[in-house]
This record gives C-alpha cells, sequence and structure tokens, in this order.
C-alpha cells in the first residue's frame, strides 16, 4: 500500500465527505448519530495519555540506547546501514509496527577524512623538521575509543590544502583571535579560535576576510569543562572532557545537499558545480584537542589578549611564539586531506494512517548519523523514539488506538552533515508537506543533563507543550511536574501568563527545513533535558553543552554514567514528547495557541521603536502601519482563542471544526516570504530567520537597519523600507488568516 496515495485518495473525496458531514449532523439526531459519526466529535483520551505515559519502558530505552551507539555510525557507513535495518524492522515489526514504512534514499554529497592521511597541524623547524604534530585521534580511555571504525577529527567539507605561515617581518607566525578581533593585523596568518559563539564555519569565513590562511579551532576548558583541564578530572573519572577530545562538525552555512538547493538530491537531478556553492569556508581549517592546542597557545608572544581561558597559561596575540619556546624560529602548518564525495544516504519513515483526517500530518522525527557512536547526539533521541512508536506500535496493532491525523515518524540520515536528511525530504514531498503539515516534534538530543526541561519552538507550540509538561512528574520527585521544575530553572515574565517557563527558537536545528522551506508548520518543537549533570551543581556548570559532544568519548559509557544512570530522564522526555504528539493528533481542535504570537511581534515592534524611529523619522519611514497590523493581529487572536472556545462548548459540525484547524496549521505559512531573504537559501520565514545585526527585531528589518546606518546611502535605506514592508504584509496575512476563521 502507497501510503501517500491513500492520503490523496481521501482527500480527493472531500466534497463528498463534507455532504455527508452536513447529512450526519442535521438529518440525525445526537443521540441516534451512527458509530462513524460520533468518531468524528471524539476529542483527545486524557485516559489514553495516561496509559500511554504508564507503558514508556526506561530499561527499554536504555536497551535501545545500547544498540543504537555500539559502532560508530557515520552517515552512509556500514555501521549507519545497519541501524537503517534495525529501524526498518522495529517498525514492521508485527506486534508493535507501524501501519507502513519506507526507506527513502538520497545521492548526496559529503565530505571525509582521508584514513591514509590523517589531517593535521604541525610545528615545522628551518630545517623541515617536525617539533610538533596534533594528535590524529584521541587518546584510548576506553575500548570505545580503540574502535578500527573512529572517524579521524575533521570538519566537513573544510577545502583541502597545506598552508604554512613563514617568516615575514612582523607578521604573526600564529595568532590567537578573540572574537576575530579587528585590532589584531591578521594578514597572512593561520589563527587559533575557540569554539563558542558564533558557528564554526563562519570564524574561519570571517577570518579569510581580515587575509587570515588557516584556522585551528579546539575546546577550551574555561567554556567546557568549568575550567578543569587536569586530566584526572576528565572522563572517565568525571563527564568532562579529557584533553585529547575533538569536537568535529560540519563546515558550512546552509542546510541540505549542497550541490542540489531546493531539490531532492535525486539521480536524475541537476548539480550545481562545487564552485557555486556558497556558504562555505575557502581556507583550510582543522580541529584539535585543548591537550595540542595548550602546545601552541602557550607558546605564543606578544601582548596579552583580552580573553584568557584555562590552559594555565597567559593567552598572548602573537605574533609568533616566545624566543625561549621550542617552537621559536618555527613555521606552523596546517594540512588538510578531506575527501568530497556523493554517496547514498537513507531516511527511514514510518506512518501511521489517521482515523478522522488522515491528510493532516503530525511529523515526529530525529536524525540518526553521528560523528563517532553518537550516545547522546543523536541517539539518545532516537532511543526515545523508538520506545514512542513500541508503546503506540502495539496499542495500533491491537486495535485499542488509531490517531485523529496522521503520524509521520522520521529518521534522518546525513544530518550531522547540515541538516541533509530532513531537507532532501522537505524537498521532495514540499507540496504534501506544505499544505497539510499541521506540526514537526524533533527530538535529538533527548537528554544531555537531567534537571530540568528544555524546549525550543515557536510560539503557537507553548501550549501544547506546557500542558503535557504538567501532567509529567520528574526524575525521583513524584510531587513536582515536569513544568513547575522547568519553570523553577528557566522562567520569563509573560505580560499575559505571569510567571512561565522559557521557551526558545532555534533555526539551525533539525527542523530548519520544515520551518523555513515548507512555511507549513504552526508548531515545531524540540524537547530535550538540559542543564544540570550528574554530580554537578546546577548554579556552578557553565558548560555551553554536554562536554563529550562531537567527540569519541559520546558513548553510552558516558552517558550511563553521567548523563542519565538509570535512563529516567530519557524515560520522562518520551512521556513530555509523547504526551505532545498525542496532544497534536488526537485533539479535535489543534492545540495551538495564536494568541502567544502576540507577545512576541509586540516586543518586536518596541524594540524597532525604540532603536530605528530617529533615524526612519529623518528618512521619512513610518512605523506606524506595522503598529496598526500587529492590533489587528492582536484582535483576531482573541477572537479566534474565543471562537475555539465556543466550538468546544457546542455540538459544531466538524466541517467548521476542520476549517478553524486548516487555519490554525496555516498560520505559520503566512509569516513566509520566499523573496523576503533572495541572498539566503531556504529562509523565508519573516519572524525567524537568522540575523548578523543584534536588533531583537524583524531579522531583515534590523539587517537592512544597521547596513543603511553604516553606508547612510539612499539604496540601502530604501532597502529599510522594503523590509518594513515585507513584516507589515507578513503580519497582516497572518491576522487575515486568523479572520477567516472567527467568519466561517
Amino acid at each position: 500500500m502507497n501510503w501517500w496515495k491513500v492520503a490523496g485518495g481521501i482527500l480527493g473525496g472531500g466534497v463528498i465527505l463534507a455532504i455527508g458531514l452536513l447529512i450526519g449532523h442535521f438529518g440525525i439526531s445526537k443521540d441516534t448519530k451512527p458509530q462513524w459519526v460520533k468518531e468524528l466529535y471524539t476529542d483527545l483520551d486524557e485516559e489514553f495519555i495516561k496509559e500511554f505515559m504508564k507503558e514508556v519502558d526506561n530499561k527499554r530505552i536504555e536497551e535501545n540506547l545500547r544498540a543504537l551507539s555500539e559502532k560508530p555510525h557515520v552517515a552512509t557507513s556500514q555501521a549507519d546501514e545497519d541501524l537503517v535495518q534495525l529501524i526498518l524492522s522495529r517498525w514492521r515489526d508485527p506486534q508493535i509496527g507501524l501501519d507502513e514504512v519506507k526507506e527513502e534514499r538520497y545521492d548526496v554529497f559529503l565530505s571525509f577524512p582521508d584514513s591514509k592521511n590523517p589531517n593535521n597541524v604541525a610545528v615545522v623547524r628551518s630545517d623541515g623538521s617536525t617539533s610538533f604534530t596534533s594528535q590524529y585521534m584521541e587518546s584510548p580511555l576506553t575500548d570505545d575509543q580503540k574502535h578500527p571504525d573512529i572517524l579521524q577529527p575533521f570538519l566537513a567539507y573544510a577545502p583541502n590544502g597545506t598552508v604554512t605561515i613563514e617568516k615575514k617581518g612582523s607578521n604573526p607566525e600564529l595568532a590567537l583571535l578573540v572574537n576575530l578581533a579587528k585590532t589584531i593585523d591578521l594578514n597572512g596568518t593561520i589563527a587559533i579560535v575557540r569554539y563558542g559563539g558564533i558557528g564554526r564555519v563562519n570564524k574561519a569565513i570571517n577570518a579569510e576576510k581580515f587575509g587570515v590562511i588557516g584556522v585551528i579551532i579546539y575546546t577550551d576548558p574555561k567554556n567546557i569543562n568549568d575550567g578543569k583541564s587536569d586530566p584526572h578530572d576528565s572522563y572517565p573519572n568525571s563527564w568532562y572532557l579529557p584533553p585529547s577530545g575533538v569536537e568535529r562538525g560540519s563546515f558550512k552555512e546552509n542546510f541540505g545537499d549542497q550541490l542540489t538547493p531546493y531539490y531532492p538530491a535525486k539521480d536524475f537531478t541537476y548539480r550545481i558545480p562545487e564552485s557555486q556553492i556558497k556558504g562555505i569556508s575557502n581556507i583550510p581549517a582543522q580541529p584539535i584537542g585543548y591537550e595540542d592546542a595548550k602546545q601552541l597557545i602557550c607558546n605564543l608572544s606578544g601582548s596579552e589578549a583580552p580573553w584568557q581561558g584555562s590552559l594555565g597559561c597567559t593567552y598572548n596575540t602573537g605574533p609568533g611564539f616566545v624566543q625561549t619556546s621550542l617552537f621559536s624560529n618555527s613555521d606552523v602548518q596546517i594540512n588538510v586531506y578531506n575527501k568530497r564525495t556523493i554517496k547514498s544516504s537513507a531516511n527511514v519513515m514510518g506512518f501511521i494512517r489517521g482515523a478522522v483526517e488522515p491528510d493532516r500530518y503530525i511529523m515526529y522525527g530525529n536524525h540518526r548519523d553521528s560523528w563517532v557512536h553518537g550516545a547522546i547526539d543523536p541517539s539518545s533521541g532516537t532511543a526515545v523514539m523508538l520506545e514512542i512508536t513500541r508503546v503506540l506500535g502495539r496499542k495500533l496493532k491491537e486495535g485499542k488506538w488509531r490517531p485523529r491525523r496522521s503520524i509521520i515518524f522520521g529518521s534522518w540520515g546525513a544530518e550531522e552533515f547540515g541538516l541533509i536528511g530532513s531537507t532532501e525530504f522537505a524537498e521532495e514531498y514540499y507540496s504534501k508537506l506544505r499544505d497539510r503539515t499541521a506540526a514537526y516534534i524533533n527530538v535529538d538530543i533527548a537528554v544531555f543533563a537531567n534537571a530540568s526541561l528544555r524546549a525550543q519552538g515557536t510560539p503557537p507550540a507553548q501550549s501544547v507543550i506546557f500542558a503535557a509538561s504538567k501532567q509529567v512528574k520528574i526524575p525521583g520527585d513524584s510531587s513536582l511536574t515536569v513544568y513547575e521544575n522547568w519553570k523553577n530553572h528557566f522562567n520569563r515574565d509573560s505580560p499575559h501568563y505571569g510567571l512561565i517557563p522559557q521557551m526558545h527558537f532555534n533555526e539551525g536545528s533539525v527542523y530548519g527545513s520544515v520551518i523555513h522551506y515548507t512555511g507549513s508548520t504552526s508548531n515545531t518543537l524540540e524537547v530535550k533535558f538540559t542543564n544540570v549533570f550528574t554530580k554537578c551543581d546546577y548554579k556552578k556548570t557553565s558548560a555551553r553543552i554536554y562536554p563529550a559532544y562531537h567527540t569519541a568519548f559520546d558513548t553510552f559509557d558516558y552517558a550511563s554514567k553521567y548523563i542519565d544512570p538509570g535512563f529516567t530522564s530519557h524515560q520522562t522526555v518520551a512521556r513530555t514528547a509523547g504526551n505532545v504528539l498525542l496532544r497534536l493528533s488526537d485533539s479535535i481542535i489543534l492545540p495551538l495557541g495564536a494568541r502567544d504570537y502576540v507577545e512576541l511581534l509586540e516586543n518586536y515592534y518596541n524594540e524597532a521603536e525604540k532603536q530605528f524611529l530617529v533615524n526612519l523619522n529623518l528618512h521619512k519611514i513610518s512605523l506606524e502601519p506595522l503598529k496598526t497590523a500587529i492590533n489587528r493581529y492582536k484582535t483576531a487572536s482573541e477572537t479566534l482563542e474565543e471562537t475555539i472556545q465556543n466550538l468546544k462548548e457546542t455540538d459544531e459540525t466538524p466541517l467548521r471544526i476542520r476549517m478553524v484547524n486548516d487555519q490554525l496549521m496555516l498560520l505559520e505559512r503566512a509569516f513566509t516570504n520566499s523573496m523576503a531573504f533572495p541572498n539566503r537559501l531556504y529562509f523565508s520565514h519573516v519572524l525567524w530567520a537568522t540575523r548578523s545585526s543584534s536588533f531583537a527585531t524583524f531579522p531583515g528589518l534590523a539587517d537592512a537597519y544597521q547596513q543603511a546606518t553604516e553606508t547612510d546611502t539612499t539604496e540601502d535605506w530604501h532597502m529599510v523600507h522594503h523590509q518594513l514592508t515585507i513584516a507589515i504584509q507578513a503580519v497582516e496575512s497572518a491576522a487575515s488568516t486568523l479572520e477567516l476563521a472567527t467568519k466561517l
């Protein structure tokens, strides 16, 4: 059975169904309606949610994670293909499987290190001999680091090349950049920079503008280890990153396959030349561990750097090494031997057909591939997803449950290389996803700590995640809900709700292609447990993420000892995410809060008025139409809220409920404009696109204003007016969408 064709065929009979619904409503009394009519009015079953949460098993999640992280499984490797088969077999299981399972393949552009010629950073003497070479692999602290398939440290898509700094008068041989300080003469240098702040590739792209010819990147213990750099304080004795740990990663700005933007990477697809790829670095770059970074940084000469780390020495800016160093009068060399290739990568898709609205989709996904073993990133999320599908699959096979709307589960391939699997899926099924997807839930790193929930999403997602988190208890305390615990750790003061948990939005997550490209979801959210690590005090931990992130130490042993012993936090995430999934798939009216966008819109306006008003007035550009549009949206969202409440309290026709749901589903799409950001691939969401300026307002307007104030050209001030028009139109369009629902 072809699931997509079934959904399309059902949609084709929609008119006949609508007539039947009306006849059923007006021609049959409430007490004598047949079973099929009563099912149309069936709302969320709270008892079923409780039953689902009770059956989520932390031990099964533990075993899932053990199997998923047993081997290193970089995208397209044999171990990755083995996991494809594992997930296919689980979702096809006759006792716990789904309605349909598909393997979707794409021929994608990837980058790998040369196993026979490892990348490295070296210090070379004047006679050509080498006094220092960075480690090719992490130290084998446990058997996991001895696995023969571990991928050498590298940055995917970093260009090949050998760059050497020779003695050039006063030019630095090695410059320590602190946020790419403009005060340092960088022309012809190699820069060593730390992880954190802007994305890893942006460090190289920005450095290149100042004449830098190569970049070395490392993780400083100050940012990841609470300042601890002693090997005895790190894994396997604690959760801190060992000195040899190297963070791998993708080295490009844009998501999706780089050769087939906007089109699925199939064998028939046109591919642009590599020279036309945008958003990649032109200079070689290589990551190293802080043990190796210490050898370079602690021997630098020059003035004291404005930022100091935790390597046990004073950080200087260069140029060159101190004369007393073993590296004195030596050259620094970066050697990169990466290979770019096209390989077949698989998504695994699982489908549960909806009973009432099969042509409306709730999506739930996570990527499968990792840089090494990937126990936390991403296998913790996949372990949770497999447990959710086990519980729901059993209910489905036993005939005890079928969702109102269809559910699509996705195990994405090649995500670590820049969100490739999910983007290719969105490109291939663009029309269906744009018009029929009501929500996407992403659970990637399900747990990298054990203290509090962390949720990211667009404002309409707030209400459903709050409702779910109020029903789940935190591990080890049956008196405290996930919601209250979350609010205790991360909160904000809302003018409408008072003190509530803090949610964020991350446009760089897996759901980036869903929200930005399809523009179809009213609710994109990411759920994980975060910020307090076992045996660590929350208020004392400054780690930007779990320390073993993207290294050879992100293993089952690490996860089971230091991230979530007992896997009860994984269980809590599964209960919370599954609760959200059921509310979205089974509620008769989509539990999405359109009104919750008002606060963001008003904050955006207030920031623009505060920062821009004087200069805008000078150029005869008015913010008044934007204020009027936001007030219109506020009124429409409040009226819709009343309409929904009235619908819940009356015996309204399913057709009207369907129409209201459609407007909720299409709300996010109203905020998109495919022409708003012509220089940014895929980005179309007027509220959530990335921005380079620091102004917390509409991204396009913020960046245009900053450019105009720097150049003060007529053309750039025209662009400010243009971007303001885009913002106004988006808000007006969203208001109009909601108004339609209130007048049906």
